[in-house]
């Protein structure tokens, strides 16, 4: 799973698939499946309340508005050099991955934009 994916599935969790269902023995007949239900609508994710709420109960003091590693481990996500290149290289960063903190700022923000787009309340303060 990509680490995008992984945090998307830490703020939505209804959009973690569910498991796969059991598959019947070879030569087995099996009633044709049910169709799939309609979907149900996705509801917006106050994400700076859901992320205030998390930080709210966590020992270590996160500042996960301003700081992609702390918003990492907030989401209790390997939060490393490597790991945020990978998330940097999934996101489409062109710059120096050599100079982490103007990285760590274009990695915030566009995980914010992300989360925006696909039903994330965000502040816009925190988006670009």
């Amino acid at each position: 799973m990509s680490i995008l994916g992984k945090i998307f599935g830490k703020i939505f969790p209804s959009l973690q698939t569910p498991d796969a269902a059991p598959t019947a023995a070879p030569g087995t007949v099996t009633a044709a499946p049910a169709p799939a239900p309609a979907a149900p609508p996705m509801q917006q994710v106050d994400v700076e309340a859901l992320l205030n709420d998390m930080a709210g109960k966590n020992p270590e003091k996160l500042n996960w508005k301003t700081s992609i590693v702390d918003l990492m481990k907030l989401l209790h996500l390997d939060s490393s050099l490597g790991e945020r290149k990978e998330l940097a290289k999934e996101l489409g960063y062109t710059g120096d991955m050599n100079d982490s903190a103007t990285m760590n700022i274009w990695l915030h923000k566009q995980v914010m934009n992300k989360l925006a787009a696909n039903g994330g309340k965000v502040p816009a303060d925190l988006m670009d």
